[in-house]
């Protein structure tokens, strides 16, 4: 296990060193000068030039990415051009609201596809595993960003129910915040609830037909029993697979629910910064995402050790 673990990590530290270099490389080819955007169009070439030896961005590719490398190794993220604040601040202050975010919305996706697909897998083939199935498929088919507008107008506009959007921050108070987080969550939620149903109902049908579970039904197992004993802890596995792909889905892609709701996020940091050129911005919140996307890979993958420790002498 202790070598399986160092490969798996040096294999993780290789990864995003090469997802890092990527990201500056297509950074840099973007199109528009960050100093001039700041400076405006009336700015003289002698300013354009200080204030790009200012930024560094008069100094060779190789030594900036370096620069930005170290800098991200010591936890220094640089500073916005738009702002003018560190950028490790800025992620922190609208990860507070993300994090919450994307973790109200995969506890609503389990609590909607963890039940649904249960039953349409111990119901095949009947009216239920229908309407499962057809319920599924809408939530997939439907837009997150349109199911939050729909749920503007039905939940705000119509009952007043909760805000339409704005986050009045933790500091207003739990409920509040809470509130404002319903409505994009369940916005969030809903498509890939409809992924996670379809993953669970295979996954609970595959483990139904293996020998172990049969067997356990010849011994005059009932059938309910032997569902959620056997089958259901059986088929975590991929579920849980799907789990850790939905969260850094939910987090990265929160960007158009986040702008329609007006919350301060990360999402809406990105679209923020990629609309002004703030690179260094765009740069360190996309080596997040990637970052997320990579970690929660190595969770993913260790978990399956836990729940199954016949892969452990596979890998």
């Amino acid at each position: 296990m202790t070598g399986l673990l160092l490969r798996r990590i040096a294999s993780l530290v290789l990864t995003l060193l090469a997802v890092s270099a990527l990201i500056f490389l297509v950074m840099d080819v973007l199109p528009g000068d960050p100093a001039a955007i700041m400076l405006g169009t009336s700015a003289t070439p002698e300013t354009l030039e200080a204030l790009r030896r200012e930024l560094g961005l008069d100094q060779p590719l190789v030594l900036r990415y370096l620069s930005w490398l170290a800098g991200v190794a010591t936890g220094d993220l640089g500073m916005s051009y738009t702002y003018g604040v560190p950028v490790a601040g800025l992620i922190a202050e609208r990860l507070v609201v993300t994090l919450p975010l994307a973790f109200l919305a995969i506890l609503l996706s389990v609590a909607i596809a963890i039940p649904l697909g249960v039953a349409s897998a111990a119901r095949r083939n009947s009216v239920v595993d229908t309407a499962v199935g057809f319920l599924s498929q809408m939530f997939i088919a439907v837009p997150g960003f349109w199911v939050g507008l729909l749920l503007v107008l039905v939940f705000s506009v119509s009952f007043g129910w909760v805000p339409s959007g704005g986050f009045p921050g933790w500091q207003a108070g739990v409920l509040p915040a809470l509130g404002a987080l319903v409505l994009p969550a369940i916005a969030l939620a809903l498509p890939q609830a409809g992924v996670l149903t379809r993953v669970t109902r295979s996954a609970v049908i595959e483990v139904m037909n293996e020998d172990f579970v049969r067997t356990a039904r010849a011994k005059g197992l009932p059938r309910r029993k032997a569902l959620w004993r056997h089958a259901v802890p059986n088929a975590l596995v991929p579920v849980v697979t799907i789990l850790g792909l939905q969260f850094t889905f939910l987090i990265a892609g929160a960007v158009l629910v986040e702008n329609v709701f007006n919350l301060p996020g990360l999402g809406r940091l990105a679209l923020q910064a990629l609309s002004q050129r703030d690179i260094i911005v765009m740069q360190d919140v996309v080596l997040f995402f990637a970052a997320l996307v990579i970690v929660m890979n190595f969770l993913v993958d260790l978990s399956y050790l836990a729940l199954d420790p016949r892969l452990r002498g596979r890998t």
